[in-house]
C-alpha cells in the first residue's frame, strides 16, 4: 500500500549509538507544568512514569508533572485532543481508530510497552491449551470490534470454526471463573495473568502476536502534533528522557516502581504488582538494545495497519499524517536521528 512504503520510507531511521541529546529545564528553579492522562488506574504498565516522578526525575528536568487516571477508559484520547493533558497513555489500535474517525493530529510519541499484552486465556477445567482447542468452545470478548477481528484472525491461522464469541464486557475474569465463557480474548497476560498464576489457578495463556495477529505497541504515548511546536517538544523530550530514566530504575531494582505505584493507591498488593512488574519488564523495552526506550518500529505499526485495514475497521483513506514520530526519544534529534 502507498501509505506504508511512504511510513516506512520517512520514519525508519536507525538510532545511532551516540550520547544523549539532553533538553536543558527552562530556567533555574523553573518547573513547567505537564499533564499525564493514564489509561487506567494506576497499575504495573504505569511503574516506570511512577518511579521516575518518585525519584524526582521530572522535578530535575523543569517538570511540574502530573498523572491522572482518567474519568473512564474511553476517555483519554478525547480529553487529549481538546488540549486537557500534553500526553495520553492509549492503545495502538484505538490510535489508529480515532485517526479514522478524524483526529489526524494525534500522534504517538513513544511506546510505553513494545508488545501486545491482550491475550487468549482460559483455566485449566476447559481444556483450551492451544488455539485449535478452541473450536466449538465459548469465548469472552468486551466488546470491542478490533477483539472480534483477532478472534477470527486466530480462528483462520488455527484452522477452526464454530467459536462463539460472547460479549462479558469487562468481566472477563469472572465471566471465566464462573464458567460462563471457556475462555477469554482481552485479559492482559502480565496483569489478569499473574494474578490469577498468584492465586494458584494454572492459567493457560496465549499471546496475541504467537496466534497469527499482527506485532504491535499495547501501550503508547500519545500527543497532539499542534503541540509539538519548539517550546512544546522541549518539554516532550524533558518529559521522556525522565520516562526512559525512570524505566531504567525499575529494571534495575522493580521495588522502586512497587514503593511507587502504592505510594499513589496504597491499596495496591505489594506482591502481586512486584510479580506483574517483573513480568512486564522486558515488554518496557525494545528488542534491539541499540534502540531507544520507547522505540516505535515503522514496519510493524504498517503491518498492523494493514491487518485492520484487511479486516475493516479503519475505512476512510490513509492520512498523509504518520501516526507515530519516534523524534522526541531519548537519543533523537530532528529528523529522526541524533548525529554523534
Amino acid at each position: 500500500m502507498r501509505n506504508v512504503a511512504l511510513l516506512a520510507a520517512v520514519l525508519a531511521v536507525a538510532f545511532t549509538a551516540c550520547g544523549e541529546k539532553v533538553e536543558p529545564p527552562a530556567g533555574a528553579g523553573t518547573r513547567e507544568p505537564f499533564t499525564v492522562l493514564l489509561d487506567y488506574v494506576p497499575n504495573a504498565d504505569h511503574a516506570g512514569i511512577y518511579a521516575a516522578q518518585a525519584a524526582g526525575l521530572y522535578d530535575k528536568a523543569g517538570l511540574n508533572v502530573k498523572v491522572q487516571a482518567p474519568p473512564d477508559p474511553s476517555a483519554p484520547l478525547k480529553l487529549l485532543q481538546a488540549g486537557k493533558a500534553d500526553v495520553a497513555i492509549s492503545y495502538e489500535p484505538e490510535l489508529m481508530l480515532a485517526r479514522d474517525a478524524g483526529a489526524s493530529d494525534l500522534v504517538s510519541v513513544a511506546a510505553l510497552v513494545q508488545v501486545p499484552l491482550t491475550s487468549v486465556m482460559s483455566l485449566p477445567g476447559a481444556h483450551v491449551s492451544t488455539a485449535k482447542d478452541l473450536q466449538g468452545k465459548r469465548v469472552g470478548t468486551a466488546g470491542i470490534p478490533y477483539q472480534s477481528a483477532y478472534l477470527k484472525t486466530i480462528e483462520a491461522k488455527a484452522g477452526v470454526s464454530g467459536v462463539k464469541e460472547t460479549n462479558v464486557g469487562f468481566n472477563l475474569v469472572p465471566a471465566m471463573v464462573s464458567k460462563k465463557v471457556d475462555a477469554t480474548l482481552g485479559a492482559f497476560w502480565n496483569v489478569e495473568g499473574v494474578d490469577l498464576q498468584q492465586q494458584g489457578r494454572k492459567p493457560v495463556i496465549m499471546r496475541m502476536d504467537a496466534l497469527g495477529v499482527p506485532r504491535y505497541n499495547e501501550l503508547i504515548l500519545v500527543a497532539r502534533a499542534q503541540d509539538l511546536n519548539a517550546a512544546g517538544s522541549s518539554r516532550l523530550r524533558r518529559f521522556l528522557q525522565a520516562t526512559a530514566a525512570g524505566h531504567r530504575l525499575i529494571k534495575d531494582d522493580p521495588s522502586v516502581g512497587v514503593n511507587a505505584l502504592r505510594a499513589a493507591d496504597p491499596s495496591l498488593d505489594p506482591k502481586l504488582l512486584d510479580a506483574q512488574i517483573r513480568a512486564t519488564l522486558p515488554a518496557f523495552f525494545p528488542a534491539d538494545a541499540k534502540k531507544p526506550w520507547g522505540w516505535q518500529e515503522p514496519i510493524e505499526w504498517a503491518a498492523y495497519e494493514r491487518w485492520m485495514r484487511a479486516n475493516k475497521l479503519l475505512t476512510r483513506p490513509p492520512s498523509e499524517a504518520a501516526p507515530l514520530t519516534n523524534e522526541f526519544l531519548p537519543g533523537e534529534a530532528v529528523g529522526g536521528s541524533e548525529s554523534g
